[in-house]
């Protein structure tokens, strides 16, 4: 079973059919830049004409860079703040002619890394961390994805965490990986303090070069590894939810139902309503 996934993210918009028993896309990424301020009804008509490009008439499942509850936006870190307390879900399901399944973009990173990633098989407290505009966090407790975390806004030096230590302040402030590193240990090593995980999944574009900044990372106890799905991790993770909320359309919650999947672990066999396609 193919569903679509489109991953909503600061500087792109980007989507693609997901095979949900391999949990890699099925057919080539179509990316539109994200619109100019990221205000919620130029974000909608992009999403339509991602969904337009591909005739998708099944299941869809889409990110959210911000706190998702119900269908509703609650924060909004790096896009315009009129997505704050809007139904998301009501708009975007308009602009793609049917109704959408919406999560937290980490959320959806972190369930895609857990199935089919680098958390596959892994118990214990699991923290995924998307690297980019921002910092994007994901928890799991052996498995169970507990939605809607924002490690990425702990305070650091006064300042957000991700400020300092996302993907974005390397580039911008053309630090060295020495140097960005560093910030990174310290950011890693405050949020090790408050949740104690055993794994760090660090995703986000820059996992591909995990290489130069993993050995350089100091003063973590918890082991760290690179994303294996990279930036597909988002879309792959958003079909899931969709096609977890699409068997059980009466969940409340189909980020939960997602946590829960009847496939082997690290997303094991906890609860109901889970997809048997996973």
């Amino acid at each position: 079973m193919d569903v679509l996934g489109i991953d909503i993210g600061g500087s792109g918009i980007k989507g693609a059919p997901v095979d949900l028993v391999k949990g890699e896309l099925s057919g080539e990424r179509h990316r539109i830049d994200t619109p100019r301020h990221a205000e919620p009804e130029p974000v909608a008509e992009v999403l339509g004409r991602v969904v337009r490009h591909f005739g998708w008439t099944g299941p869809i499942g889409v990110t959210y860079p911000g706190v998702v509850v119900d269908g509703v936006t609650r924060s909004a870190a790096n896009v315009s703040r009129k997505w704050i307390g809007l139904d998301a879900a009501k708009l975007l399901g308009e602009a793609a002619g049917r109704p959408v399944t919406l999560l937290n973009d980490a959320d959806a990173a972190g369930i895609a890394e857990m199935r089919h990633g680098a958390g596959r098989g892994r118990d214990g407290t699991v923290a995924v961390l998307t690297l980019g505009t921002g910092i994007g966090s994901a928890l799991f407790s052996d498995g169970v994805l507990v939605p809607n975390t924002e490690f990425g806004h702990i305070e650091i030096r006064g300042k957000d965490g991700e400020v300092r230590a996302a993907a974005r302040a390397r580039t911008e402030h053309d630090l060295s990986w020495e140097k960005w590193a560093a910030r990174l240990s310290e950011y890693l090593t405050r949020l090790e303090a408050l949740i104690w995980p055993s794994l760090f999944v660090l995703g986000g574009g820059v996992s591909r070069k995990g290489g130069r900044f993993l050995p350089l990372i100091k003063g973590v106890r918890a082991e760290i590894v690179p994303a294996r799905l990279v930036n597909n991790a988002g879309i792959v993770g958003a079909a899931m939810a969709a096609a977890a909320a699409a068997e059980a359309p009466g969940a409340a919650d189909p980020v939960r139902s997602a946590g829960r999947g009847t496939a082997p672990a690290p997303v094991g066999p906890v609860g109901s309503g889970a997809s048997s396609a996973w």
